[in-house]
């Protein structure tokens, strides 16, 4: 159980940090709900790291899915809901909450947050080519805390990057089913990153410590509840990522993104370079747990590089500490670091970059120099 207190906090965090600017409904809900104690009180049911804003908001996604003549739903246009948020929206989730809050708490104890947003492959995707590059041969994809996998299939997505000093760039496989579209900025003196038109993969592995299996209806209703329900153009590219990685499924591994690391890394050949991928995984760690994380990518006794998609004070702090640029201010709006680590074997200190500002969602990269 988690504490009244902490959740009220956290909604209140999330609507003014995470949703402004980018889930007006979201925002809207979350702000309500962390003044509500009857409501926030549903979150409670959650273990503390567990206990995310999104969670809630999820499970009444979900709750909504199976009555979508609710007339909540005009609210929600992952539903087909028309209506921005008004005066009407907070009391009518409200009561359909709270109505239903033996479901509710039922969804949120045995539940998590997933984050299958496939939009972040094209934030990705330019590191992984770097390091391939590097690596100079076909790599093997390890995702930690992979969920349904959607990121592994990063190799078969098209991606645009519209910049403004030499337009829009273009990677990726000329026939992809699903393209990508990210805004490319550049920081003072830095320079485009040199994109590939593929990248070549020859194994991937998915570990989690509840994959995800789209096969599996209820599952996969779950995955798309955890989509924000006010930003349909993302369920229509998981509904296509899923597709993808239907056809060409990863291997998938059980197991905890700590303990079990060296066992999912043990099914990529030795021979074939092993490039470990994660993304908003380490906010989701107790903090002595990402410092273990770090030590177990050194400890795998092969060459590996870490490709990070993650807060900074969570991700790439723990192999590169001291940069005060790389968090947010006070006033800004959060955002993700893209960094990449790599570890010769020796055991040696790992060779660190951070290689860009992110958009959390997919939506912008800002290239450092």
């Amino acid at each position: 159980m988690t504490s009244l207190d902490l959740v009220r906090s956290s909604l209140l965090r999330f609507a003014e940090v995470e949703a402004a600017g980018v889930s007006p409904l979201y925002e809207h809900l979350a702000l309500k709900a962390a003044d509500d104690p009857g409501v926030a009180g549903l979150l409670t049911a959650a273990e503390e790291e567990s206990a995310h804003p999104a969670l809630l908001l999820a499970a009444a996604h979900r709750l909504l899915q199976a009555e979508p003549f609710h007339e909540l739903s005009n609210y929600y246009p992952s539903l087909g809901g028309t209506y921005g948020a008004d005066e009407r929206t907070w009391p009518l989730f409200r009561d359909f909450v709270l109505q239903r809050s033996d479901k509710m708490r039922a969804l949120i104890a045995g539940r998590t947050t997933r984050t299958d947003e496939v939009r972040r492959a094209a934030l990705l995707f330019p590191a992984v080519a770097a390091v391939a590059k590097q690596a100079g041969a076909p790599i093997g994809l390890l995702e930690a805390g992979t969920g349904a996998g959607l990121l592994l299939g990063l190799d078969l997505y098209g991606y645009r990057y519209q910049t403004q000093q030499a337009g829009q760039l273009v990677s990726g496989p000329p026939k992809a089913l699903l393209g990508l579209h990210c805004a490319l900025e550049l920081a003072p003196g830095a320079e485009l990153p040199k994109l590939p038109k593929t990248v070549k993969v020859a194994a991937k592995v998915g570990l989690d410590s509840a994959p995800a299996d789209l096969t599996d209806e209820d599952a996969y209703a779950w995955l798309e509840a955890c989509i924000w329900a006010d930003q349909p153009e993302r369920l229509r590219y998981f509904g296509v990522a899923a597709t993808v990685q239907r056809k060409k499924p990863p291997v998938f591994v059980t197991g905890d993104p700590v303990d079990d690391l060296a066992k999912a890394a043990a099914l990529v050949p030795g021979e074939v370079p092993l490039v470990v991928i994660t993304s908003t995984l380490m906010s989701s760690l107790a903090e002595p747990r990402r410092t273990e994380f770090t030590a177990a990518l050194g400890a795998l006794g092969r060459p590996v590089w870490w490709v990070s998609h993650e807060a900074y004070a969570a991700g790439l702090e723990h192999v590169l500490p001291g940069r005060e640029d790389l968090r947010p201010g006070p006033d800004e709006p959060a955002f993700g670091v893209l960094g990449t680590a790599h570890w010769d074997g020796s055991g040696a200190a790992p060779t660190v970059r951070a290689l860009a500002k992110t958009g959390l969602h997919g939506q912008r990269l800002v290239w450092l120099p």
